[in-house]
């Protein structure tokens, strides 16, 4: 079962949503039997993780292997481009794993739910599957529907179980979630009416191209649409699965001959390239569309892998049409669209499709929907609101899961397929993480509500995140050395990751006194350490954790970005790493009040009991792994993301020196002499590739009144 990407991932991503369907059928009136199921589904999430991805066999996840992993693409809405495509890498693997955790975790938290229990087990199992599919969807639409498949069950589980206010914070998350996934809608779809397969498969390898910009099998495209562009392999059964890749153009004797493998000086014949595994078509200058019919279908491998006719009324010069002989899936001669999102990625940085324009005002609109959710100012005021108003375990879930898709569709979506925008733009996404760790830290320390205070330490050390993917230090000026800018990303998924375990503990200590005195003032507690010592010394591990302390899970994520930083802007480098004097204030000032002094100054005293043991099992889980990820970074995190991440910010790194920053050849001739202009001065035209520039093809020499000139493209497609 585990060998199947197609069944491993699928499973991960919809138990949880079984799971709901089972409890559904449960007796309302058995909370802790709904409380168990739902505690058990959640922990087979993480058992099919960790024996699919871990243990397995083929299906195991590689660190050593920086592209996309376990990738599949099965049609799901194909006559709109819509695909049920999963998959897995570096970026997505560390925050599924998290995600199954702190899934766990937050559901043994909720014994503390007395209200409608079914109804909020449903919801929980729904949210989970909703975050999780966001991490392994490679389809943008897929990728659109489990973030809003996420929203629906995080209103009413805040507007249902939270405090007094809380139809006000379900109100407002919803709505600033909302606005911002309008706007990624709108990105969306600029990009995917905007895209064509077509221009990606020119620079690909899939006709052998040596040296391609773009390795095809890498960009996991579905069947149909590779026939659709002229990659047959619809048929996983037939042993010769070809392109059709021969580019014919409108010429004449004088221009170029564009053609995409031979140019022979016989009549047209074709053969399948059992290497290149693609269908070849030997022609000659004034090859008609009738001849390379004839040549396909007289060569039987040939003819068994592709269909080529004439399209009604055709006189043989112009169009081929060609399908795959078995499906009959035309190849297209108009845009091929996509919403794969790796296909989108080469698209933006391998071809020009995307326009810069576009490009900025995609990322732009991206970026804004994905900042709500980290969230960064001035977008974050939602936050506060729904940490304070949501039950404890949502709130781990809110800020141990949640906050990280923000950051997740920033370093999946934004920077790879926008590059223009996120070049254009790095200091103003610098200076907003900048500012949301400065002004997070100082809101914090105003706080005097215990779980407020908390949630505006997310503000600031997500900050962080926001400040170490926008690092773009792989600029002329320092050679286009990407090692700094690796650096800030790899500490900005670090940070992820870090601060999902930290965080999520620090909302936890919080409930447990909450569950205890109901109320979270911070100058009406103290003592807690006399009453509740073993809770105390697990709260303060945590809270220390949050702080950034060397050992802890919160320190390597924040070094990282300070580091790299100080090679893109050393201002802001010494702000960033001048917030860790503020994060020491508020955390330490806090377990001064709560949990040190002598009295112990709020109501209900007598309810400070000890922790029982779930409770304990919970916090001491998050802070053996807040340990385990101090002091063993690359054994438990970084190993499985940091060839992905060094390849994604090489191949940035590349295109700004090729694309961005790259300045036009000069040409090293002078206005008037004719031998160098040649088509200005009535010389020779040069013979030239409309995407590859100049080529010089072997083109025999053919008496003019004898060559027969083809009108428009012969090979619809290319």
């Amino acid at each position: 079962m585990f060998d199947s990407p197609l069944i491993l991932l699928s499973l991960v991503v919809f138990l949880p949503a079984i799971g709901a369907l089972v409890v559904a059928c449960l007796p309302s009136d058995k909370d802790d039997l709904l409380r168990g199921v739902t505690l058990a589904f959640t922990f087979l999430v993480l058992v099919a993780a960790v024996l699919g991805f871990l243990m397995s066999g083929s299906s195991s996840f590689d660190p050593a292997v920086g592209t996309m992993q376990n990738a599949f693409n099965v049609e799901w809405i194909p006559s709109f481009d819509i695909y049920y495509m999963l998959g897995m890498d570096g970026i997505s693997f560390p925050l599924v794993m998290l995600t199954a955790v702190v899934s766990i975790l937050a559901m043994g938290a909720s014994w503390s739910i007395k209200k409608h229990v079914k109804a909020y087990c449903i919801l929980f199992l729904l949210l989970e599957t909703g975050m999780l599919g966001v991490f392994l969807a490679l389809d943008f639409f897929l990728f659109y529907v489990f973030w809003e498949v996420m929203l629906l069950p995080m209103y009413f589980l805040i507007g249902v179980w939270g405090g007094e206010r809380r139809e006000y914070a379900a109100i407002k998350f919803f709505l600033y979630t909302l606005v911002g996934s309008v706007l990624m809608l709108i990105a969306i779809l600029m990009l995917y009416f905007n895209s064509d397969v077509r221009e990606v498969a020119k620079v690909s390898d899939i006709n052998g191209t040596p040296n391609a910009s773009v390795v095809w099998s890498d960009l996991k495209m579905a069947p149909s649409a590779e026939a659709r562009v002229g990659r047959v392999t619809t048929d996983p059964s037939r042993e010769k699965n070809a392109a059709l890749v021969l580019s014919l153009k409108s010429f004449d004797a004088a221009e170029a001959l564009n053609v995409a493998f031979v140019v022979g000086d016989g009549e047209a014949n074709a053969s399948y390239n059992s290497v290149s595994n693609t269908v070849e078509v030997e022609i000659k200058l004034g090859t008609t569309a009738k001849d390379v019919v004839v040549a396909i279908n007289a060569d039987p491998e040939s003819a068994a892998i592709l269909h080529v006719s004439l399209p009604n009324g055709s006189d043989g010069l112009g169009k081929v049409a060609v399908e795959d002989s078995v499906t009959g899936i035309a190849v297209s001669d108009q845009p091929v669209h996509s919403f794969n999102i790796l296909a989108m990625t080469a698209m933006g940085q391998k071809t020009e499709v995307f326009s810069p324009q576009l490009q900025w005002w995609a990322f732009v609109l991206l970026f804004i929907g994905f900042a709500i959710k980290v969230p960064s100012i001035p977008l974050h005021t939602w936050l506060p609101d729904a940490h304070v108003q949501a039950p404890t375990p949502i709130s781990m879930i809110l800020a141990g899961v949640l906050l990280k898709m923000g950051g997740y569709g920033i370093i999946r979506i934004c920077y790879p397929i926008c590059p223009h925008g996120g070049y254009d733009l790095m200091y103003v996404v610098c200076g907003i993480g900048v500012a949301s760790m400065v002004y997070g830290a100082f809101a914090a320390l105003a706080q005097t509500d215990f779980k407020r205070m908390v949630a505006y330490s997310s503000v600031s050390h997500m900050g962080y995140v926001v400040l170490g993917l926008g690092v773009w230090s792989a600029t002329k000026e320092l050679a286009y050395d990407s090692s700094f800018w690796n650096m800030g990303v790899q500490g900005a998924m670090f940070q992820m990751i870090g601060h999902g375990i930290s965080s999520a503990g620090m909302f936890f200590m919080v409930g447990v006194v909450y569950d205890r005195v109901h109320h979270r003032n911070l100058n009406e507690f103290g003592a807690l350490f006399a009453k509740m010592p073993v809770y105390t010394a697990l709260a303060i591990g945590l809270f220390f954790a949050g702080l950034g302390l060397p050992g802890l899970c919160g320190f390597i994520g924040e070094v990282f970005v300070v580091l790299s930083v100080f090679a893109f802007s050393i201002p802001l480098a010494v702000i960033s790493a001048a917030v860790v004097i503020l994060t020491a204030a508020y955390i330490l000032w806090a377990i001064q009040r709560v949990y040190l002094g002598a009295d112990y100054k709020g109501p209900h005293e007598e309810a400070l009991v000890p922790a029982t043991t779930r409770e304990n099992l919970i916090a001491g889980t998050l802070f053996v792994l807040a340990i385990l990820f101090g002091v063993f970074p690359h054994f438990f995190v970084l190993n499985y993301m940091e060839k992905t991440i060094g390849n994604q910010v090489e191949s940035l790194a590349d295109w700004t020196k090729t694309v961005k920053e790259a300045k036009p050849e000069v040409a090293a001739h002078g206005d008037e002499n004719s031998e160098e202009h040649p088509a200005e001065n009535g010389g020779p035209v040069p013979n030239v590739n409309e995407d590859n520039g100049p080529v010089t093809p072997e083109v025999p020499e053919v008496d003019g009144a004898d060559a027969r000139v083809p009108t428009g493209e012969l090979i619809a497609g290319q």
